[in-house]
């Protein structure tokens, strides 16, 4: 490992995403989980098709009826 304990690892993707998706900085006091989920909170998410695959053909995948 890289000498990171389990919260300071979480804390870098947080900021990471928080860059990715926001020219605004971080906000204060959110660190972390906080961080993450307020991260999470700034784009809408579109429709997402679990079963969507590049290597299948729609016909074969079978859903529940």
């Amino acid at each position: 490992m890289d000498g990171m304990d389990r919260n300071e690892r979480l804390n870098r993707e947080a900021e990471s995403l928080w860059r990715a998706l926001s020219a605004e900085p971080p906000p204060r006091g959110l660190r972390g989980a906080r961080l993450l989920d307020a991260a999470l909170h700034l784009k809408t998410v579109g429709p997402y098709d679990r079963l969507h695959s590049p290597h299948l053909r729609a016909s074969q995948i079978t859903r529940p009826r």
